[in-house]
C-alpha cells in the first residue's frame, strides 16, 4: 500500500513574529503506524524540501515515543528533509494520503490548489482521505460539487474552537477548523478537548488533536484493509 503524506511549508503564526508549521507528534505517530504496518510512504510538501516544525511540538512537554524514534531515526529524518514538491505528486500512484496538522496548514495547504486536486482525486478515485487536527482545514476550498463541499452531509471532528482558546490562538488564525467544517454543512463531532477522537465516515478519517493522530492513522490502515 503506497500512502501520501502531506505537511504545510508555512512557517509563521500570522504577523505575530512567532514560528509555526506542522505538530511534530502528528506527523511521527501516522508516519510509524503506516511505516511498520510496510506502508511504503511518500512525503510532499507545497514548496518541497525540509518543511518547518513547530518549535512548541518539539519542546520536552511535547515530546511523546514516537517523536523520540524520529530524532534517532536518521532515515526518516532525511524522508523530511526531501519532501517532494505537491505540484510533483500524482495521487493515481498512490491508495490514501494523509494530513498532519499543526497551526501551518490554515495558510497555505487550505488555499493550495494542488492540494485541493489531490484530495479531490483521490474522492473520485474511492481512496482513504486522512485529517488530524488542524489538517481538516485542507477541505475548505475541496468541492465535489458546485454546491457542495466534501465534508458535507459527512461526519467530521477537527481542532475544537475550545483547544484554539485554550492555546489563545483563536484571534491569530485565519479561521477556526470547528466553525469551517460546520459552515460546509459537514456533521461535527467533538471529544474532550486534548483527548483522542477519531471520526470515520467511509473512507474519510478525521482526528481532533495530537492525541488523535495515531488513532486516525490506524483508522486509516483499517480502511484500507477493507477497500
Amino acid at each position: 500500500m503506497k500512502i501520501l503524506m502531506v505537511l504545510t511549508s508555512h512557517d509563521q503564526m500570522g504577523d505575530t513574529g512567532h514560528k509555526t508549521g506542522f505538530w511534530l507528534e502528528e506527523f511521527t505517530a501516522p508516519f510509524y503506524v503506516f511505516k511498520d504496518a510496510g506502508a511504503d510512504i511518500t512525503i510532499a510538501s507545497p514548496k518541497g524540501g525540509q518543511p518547518p516544525v513547530d518549535p512548541n511540538s518539539e519542546a520536552e512537554g511535547a515530546l511523546t515515543d514516537t517523536t523520540r524514534r524520529f530524532m534517532d531515526d536518521g532515515h526518516a529524518k532525511e524522508m523530511l528533509a526531501s519532501t517532494k514538491k505537491l505540484g510533483d505528486v500524482d495521487m493515481n500512484d498512490f491508495d490514501a494520503i494523509f494530513y498532519p496538522g499543526g497551526h501551518g496548514p490554515l495558510w497555505d495547504l487550505a488555499n493550495d490548489d494542488h492540494s485541493v486536486a489531490l484530495i479531490k482525486t483521490a474522492y473520485e478515485q474511492d481512496k482513504v482521505i486522512g485529517a488530524v487536527c488542524h489538517a481538516p482545514a485542507v477541505f475548505k476550498k475541496v468541492f465535489i460539487k458546485p454546491d457542495q463541499n466534501i465534508v458535507g452531509g459527512r461526519t467530521v471532528t477537527g481542532f475544537t474552537n475550545t483547544e484554539e482558546e485554550a492555546v489563545q490562538l483563536t484571534n491569530i488564525v485565519p479561521f477556526l477548523v470547528e466553525d469551517m467544517l460546520k459552515e460546509n454543512a459537514g456533521e461535527y463531532t467533538r471529544g474532550d478537548d486534548w483527548a483522542p477522537h477519531i471520526v470515520v465516515d467511509g473512507k474519510l478519517i478525521t482526528g481532533q488533536n495530537p492525541a488523535s493522530s495515531e488513532g486516525a492513522a490506524k483508522a486509516v490502515l483499517q480502511a484500507l484493509q477493507e477497500s
